[in-house]
């Protein structure tokens, strides 16, 4: 997809999943460049201690909200900051995700539907919110977390994080000429909490495939900077990501198959 004009990130940004892993250093990296924060997270506790760790560290204004974004009322308390008028949000960083490695074949759907609310749902709920707002003001920026993994088949994961980014490219086409970019964000396997946190073995993947927080979030914010509509950072995901789209099919499907049996 085409490269947009270069984008000023200033004002205030809205995170989900603002207290670890990457949403965690979206914060750092967007204070650090003076932007006021506003995190997202289902922990009071947590949320305000990196409230104010951020605040001593960099001398900006963040402000909390605690809301689970897998139901009606967390989705909706966001929904309505993104809306507000009152100190607008500039930036939005769409990123709160869930764990979800259970088969697809199962009459057991539960652990789908829940990632369905906070991936998916959450993801076009809060996008409507923020595209609504920022179209109104005539700029805005919109990062969105999919996955190189949903350029490939590997479960219900893969499949959501497909959908978003089909769902963040095709945002961008409905706001790329009312001031508002939308980049879409598509790291590889990053170290950070998530996967120890959800219980998904890693153990078969090789070390120099796995890449820092830092790294991820500042050659997104890179990428965003200079307009540009995906960001996959580091070389060697964007040749994994050009195989993937591009590459023979079986070939793809042979090396998921092999990636998730290590995983079961």
């Amino acid at each position: 997809m085409a490269q947009g004009s270069g984008t000023r990130l200033r004002g205030r940004a809205l995170i989900t999943g603002g207290t670890s892993g990457i949403g965690l250093e979206f914060g750092r990296q967007l204070a650090d460049r003076g932007l006021d924060l506003v995190l997202v997270a289902r922990d009071a506790e947590r949320l305000e201690r990196t409230a104010t760790l951020l605040e001593w560290r960099h001398s900006v204004h963040v402000e909390t909200i605690e809301a689970d974004l897998g139901t009606d009322e967390g989705r909706e308390a966001v929904a309505a900051r993104l809306a507000s008028t009152d100190a607008p949000i500039e930036v939005f960083v769409n990123n709160a995700g869930a764990g979800l490695y259970e088969p697809l074949v199962t009459t057991n759907l539960e652990p789908h539907r829940k990632a369905l609310d906070v991936m998916l749902w959450a993801v076009l709920r809060l996008g409507a919110a923020a595209s609504v707002a920022m179209k109104e003001r005539g700029h805005g920026v919109i990062i969105n977390t999919a996955s190189i993994s949903g350029l490939v088949p590997m479960g219900g994961y893969s499949a959501i994080k497909s959908w978003v980014k089909t769902y963040s490219e095709s945002l961008h086409l409905q706001l790329r000429d009312h001031g508002v970019h939308v980049t879409t964000f598509m790291p590889g396997w990053v170290r950070t909490e998530f996967h120890q946190r959800t219980g998904v073995k890693t153990s078969n993947i090789p070390d120099f495939l796995w890449l820092d927080a830092d790294r991820v979030v500042r050659e997104c914010l890179a990428d965003t900077e200079a307009g540009r509509v995906r960001s996959t950072p580091s070389k060697r995901f964007k040749v994994i990501g050009f195989l993937a789209e591009r590459g023979p099919q079986r070939a793809v499907r042979a090396v998921v198959d092999k990636i998730n049996q290590g995983r079961r």
